[in-house]
């Protein structure tokens, strides 16, 4: 669990060392329902504190794949413990797939303990999306949101609804910063 929370964390934690990237001659072409997801598209980089105390920071970079027809995000993630030094062996990489499927954006989430099937998005064009996986009752609910507060800065929350839970907590929350 604690891997999972540094996860999301990363995605979700203050922004570290962060440049604008300067606009492509050539931007890929999207899918009509990826277009307005596009703000996405870039290199991320953030750091911040983790649930147990320590810190978490990493690089996340979200590209067109398959001629515009989805969108890949692939992360690293480092986790430092409460004294500042590495923690052994909690460096990992995660990947999220976001496609259209039945008319539908879908995205799919795997750090190679844990996997969230998200089925449906809820999107404002160029301005935001959550991404919302279904609680059943063996397993918890997720909606992860993306914001975009300018040219260079996302704001991103994750949030976990556990079964039987009477609403959604905050796993982590913050923003991240273009970088070159």
């Amino acid at each position: 669990m604690r891997l999972f929370l540094a996860a999301a964390l990363m995605l979700a934690s203050t922004a570290a060392l962060a440049q604008q990237n300067p606009p492509s001659p050539n931007p890929p072409t999207l899918a009509p329902i990826l277009a307005p997801l596009g703000f996405l598209l870039g290199d991320w980089s953030g750091g911040g504190n983790t649930a147990d105390g320590g810190t978490a920071r990493g690089t996340s970079t979200i590209r067109a794949v398959a001629g515009g027809g989805g969108l890949l995000r692939q992360d690293h993630t480092d986790l430092m413990g409460k004294d500042g030094k590495p923690v052994p062996g909690a460096g990992f990489d995660q990947v999220m797939l976001i496609y259209p499927q039945d008319g539908t954006l879908h995205a799919d989430y795997l750090d190679g303990q844990h996997t969230i099937h998200y089925t449906s998005a809820q999107v404002v064009a160029g301005e935001s999306v959550t991404f919302l996986a279904e609680a059943t009752p063996a397993t918890p609910g997720f909606r992860l949101g993306y914001t975009r507060l300018g040219a260079t800065t996302l704001h991103v929350k994750f949030e976990m609804l556990p079964p039987g839970a009477p609403g959604y907590m905050t796993v982590a929350e913050g923003d991240v910063k273009r970088r070159k």
